[in-house]
């Protein structure tokens, strides 16, 4: 039996801050016992490692529960692999990661659960689950949805958004959310009115507005909001529970608000660069703004309030990253010239926690809340808590300590991910993470990285725990 004790830190969950040694026995949490207390002392008479927190954050490894390894997206993949991928999350104090599986049109979706955890096996350095993205609703899919939710695969994303990609109409959205009333399945929607979109496009082109700011501009606010009111009353009608993933804008943020208020089983995620980029990144000249082109798009600095708000009020859950990463050369710049041809997705899944708990530094959160939008919450969403997402007796031993004075500068030159360039290129934020365990295994010890490909297992999920 390995022993691991934790001394000296300040224990932070969602729910306690307390100042308690924690022992690990064989990858889980055994027991949390007060800084000097006989029990906490002898703790570390027969420990095979005592690691010193003094000084230090103890908090449970993130929970990334959107993120986009070796995606095919545009004629291209996101640029990390579930190996770099991972590894850059573990750097990053994140050690589970929910990615996205996808189903091919006219085929099974087995078949692209399949190739996902072909693509995972056996290389990913810390946790990992999917969803399942669903780009063809027919009789036989639906039907494979029950038997998904079966064996742990408990999220199904669909699309008001990229017509002849992924694209649902109405009806197909409604029968998948009647299905997931009925097996317990949590659906998630990217919601912007797709085919409005491809209308502006067409216009802007035509008229010679071709720079990467125009993607921002032809996505707006308000087809982002009808979307996302659109899919909740089709989630009414069906009795169903829904999850807006990547809110970005105010007006959305406003719906999700209105439908909770009506005591609605609806949820809503944004993401660090909704939080902190804006449209004036996207205008960044020589085609730099390439590299924030995303979808929802960034949107002007003053939606940056509402989404912090809706994150006070639990109007918004969840901060996840959609991870999905594209190098500007080679692949960002396919754009070059029509900004509808730059792959949509941006690198993130190293900088979560730390841009979170810049949060915590500037006042907009407070360092409970932090754990809880970064951790227990998606946890609990996506039914990996307790094992995941807390610091309990009994819970896997995925543990960060984190250092909340240091200052450290985010560089391309110095992360982790595969992709050539940082969406917080210079951006001094203070707090970073020094230890990282996962399931007790250490795999990054004081700022280096001693994890391996293969660590990671896969989890099968239960259901969504907030639901009635």
């Amino acid at each position: 039996m390995s022993r691991t004790v934790i001394r000296g830190g300040l224990v932070v969950t969602a729910a306690d801050e307390i100042h308690a040694d924690v022992l690990v026995e064989d990858g889980r949490i055994a027991a949390l016992a007060a800084h000097g207390t006989t029990t906490a002392e002898s703790w570390t008479e027969d420990a095979d490692r005592t690691i010193d927190a003094t000084g230090k954050y103890v908090i449970p490894g993130g929970v990334d529960a959107h993120t986009h390894m070796d995606f095919p997206f545009g004629g291209t993949f996101s640029s990390d692999t579930f190996e770099t991928g991972t590894r850059a999350a573990a750097w990053g104090g994140t050690t589970t990661i929910v990615d996205f599986a996808v189903q091919t049109r006219g085929r099974a979706l087995r078949e692209g659960l399949d190739t996902w955890h072909a693509k995972a096996d056996a290389q990913c350095a810390v946790d990992y689950a999917f969803h399942m993205i669903l780009s063809d609703v027919n009789e036989h899919a639906l039907k494979e949805l029950d038997l998904l939710v079966e064996e742990g695969v408990t999220s199904f994303k669909l699309f008001t958004a990229y017509p002849g990609v992924f694209y649902s109409d109405d009806g197909q959205i409604l029968r998948a959310m009647q299905r997931s009333a009925g097996n317990g399945g949590l659906v998630m929607m990217h919601a912007e009115n797709g085919i409005a979109i491809d209308v502006l496009v067409e216009q802007a082109l035509a008229e010679g507005r071709t720079d990467p700011r125009y993607h921002g501009e032809v996505r707006r606010e308000l087809l982002e909001a009808e979307a996302t009111h659109r899919t909740i009353q089709l989630a009414r009608v069906a009795g169903a529970p829904l999850y807006i993933v990547h809110v970005s804008a105010e007006e959305a943020v406003a719906e999700l608000t209105q439908a909770r208020d009506k005591g609605l089983n609806v949820f809503g995620e944004t993401c660090p660069q909704y939080l902190f980029l804006s449209t004036d990144n996207l205008a960044e000249p020589d085609f730099e703004g390439a590299k924030y082109v995303c979808s929802t798009p960034l949107r002007p600095r003053e939606h940056q309030a509402a989404l912090w708000r809706g994150l006070r009020t639990n109007d918004l859950q969840v901060v996840s990253t959609d991870h999905c990463p594209f190098c500007f050369k080679g692949q960002k710049e396919l754009g070059r010239g029509d900004f509808s041809k730059i792959p949509n997705g941006m690198p993130g899944v190293e900088h979560r926690m730390d841009l979170l708990h810049q949060g915590v530094v500037d006042g907009h959160i407070s360092r409970r809340r932090w754990i809880e939008i970064a951790c227990a919450t998606p946890a609990r969403m996506f039914g990996l808590y307790p094992k995941k997402g807390t610091i309990a007796p009994g819970a896997d031993a995925d543990i960060v300590i984190y250092d909340p004075a240091a200052e450290h500068v985010i560089s391309a030159a110095t992360h982790h991910m595969n992709v050539d360039y940082s969406a917080y290129e210079g951006r001094t934020v203070t707090g970073r993470v020094e230890t990282v365990l996962s399931r007790g295994e250490t795999v990054v010890d004081g700022r280096r990285y001693t994890g391996r490909a293969g660590h990671g297992q896969y989890i099968p999920r239960g259901t969504c725990q907030y639901l009635n």
